[in-house]
């Protein structure tokens, strides 16, 4: 294989596939053998045609394997037309190459432009991939999974269409809903309230919060029914008290009662000894991306580090080191979804959202305990 790659790369005809002094292949043995592959590199460079189906393919088809004696090579679509062959429907040789990222990107437009949910084998169809390889891709490039995206997609237009829509049944049926049943299950889900409250900016939904001194500063909690949204460190008590008032402008915000003094004093210990096995109610509020960024941040043990790399690859999205960073500064449960764990590939601390001296601090309790 790697005599093959040579060829694609050094040889003088379209792909370098005319046999060289001293080289075992034939240039159409290096081809055949780039087809059984699927090189990537190939695409664009040459067609193989099939007597038996009539039919010219890129390199990379999705497409079952031909018999070697039934196959002929062409150095351009123009070649093989003119033969009397027609362009295959699943991997479009007829169209521009446009690079293996390209078919991923216009299956993420279809699914961003789409109400309903995907159906995966038409998807990877389009793409020109068998459903196996296509979604293996698209997890790699994206980091979710296909129907993973659409969720996001449609919870995106759930948010739009509420704040667009003169009432809630309309946004319903604009998300791609058919039942209202769904629908609310789904908006509580994404939206952390029910549709109504959520389209006036959270009105009628109350917040309860309380500020208490840590070892680390101010530290400002604030929790809903289900568990703590907030925990927000600093040293200007009115400039936490913004921050989080900006995140639900129309919500009830409330002094804590006695259950909530107790979610305060649990988040301050987790503050001073993150080691602990202190646990609380998170209520987490994210895309779908960033809320599996955040689970493989509880995951790592206490006193232990990540590059953003190594977290990315954790999660199964080796590729997108950009978007896992995104999701750590995105988080605003300080500690108890440990981000400061998180460090840069060549083990020096990157940036926090509460300041790079607590990141610190944080790490170093935890490796003494």
């Amino acid at each position: 294989m790697d005599k093959v790659r040579q060829i694609m790369a050094t040889g003088k005809s379209r792909l370098g596939f005319a046999a060289r002094a001293g080289a075992s292949l034939t240039a159409n043995d290096a081809r055949w053998q780039a087809v059984t592959a699927r090189e990537r590199a190939a695409d664009g460079q040459f067609v193989y045609a099939v007597r038996t189906t009539g039919i010219y393919c890129r390199p990379t088809c999705p497409s079952k394997r031909p018999r070697r004696d039934n196959v002929l090579f062409f150095d351009t679509n123009a070649e093989a037309a003119k033969a009397g062959f027609r362009a295959c429907l699943r991997c479009h040789p007829d169209r521009a190459h446009e690079g293996p990222d390209a078919a991923i990107l216009a299956a993420c437009r279809k699914i961003a432009a789409s109400a309903a949910l995907p159906d995966l084998d038409r998807l990877a169809r389009e793409a020109g991939y068998s459903r196996f390889h296509f979604q293996r891709r698209f997890k790699s490039l994206i980091g979710v999974t296909p129907r993973a995206y659409a969720l996001a997609c449609r919870a995106e237009r759930m948010r739009d269409n509420l704040a667009k829509a003169d009432h809630v049944t309309d946004a319903l049926y604009d998300s791609g809903f058919h039942s209202s049943g769904r629908f609310y299950a789904k908006a509580k889900e994404h939206l952390g309230m029910n549709p109504h409250t959520w389209r006036k900016g959270g009105a009628g939904e109350t917040i309860r919060f309380g500020i208490g001194k840590s070892s680390l500063g101010l530290a400002l909690v604030g929790a809903t029914e289900r568990g703590v949204c907030a925990i927000l460190i600093g040293d200007d008590r009115e400039a936490l008290i913004a921050d989080f008032a900006a995140r639900f402008p129309h919500a009830a915000r409330a002094p804590g009662d006695v259950e909530f003094e107790k979610l305060l004093a649990a988040a301050i210990h987790l503050i001073d000894d993150p080691a602990s096995l202190q646990t609380l109610p998170l209520d987490i509020r994210g895309t779908v991306f960033q809320q599996k960024v955040w689970q493989a941040l509880r995951e790592i043990p206490a006193g232990k580090t990540l590059t953003y790399a190594e977290l990315a690859a954790r999660i199964d999205a080796p590729k997108a080191v950009r978007a896992v960073a995104g999701a750590c500064a995105a988080n605003h449960i300080a500690v108890a979804i440990p981000c400061h764990r998180i460090i840069r590939n060549d083990g020096t601390l990157s940036g926090y959202r509460w300041g790079v001296d607590r990141k610190r601090i944080l790490l170093e309790r935890e490796k003494k305990r």
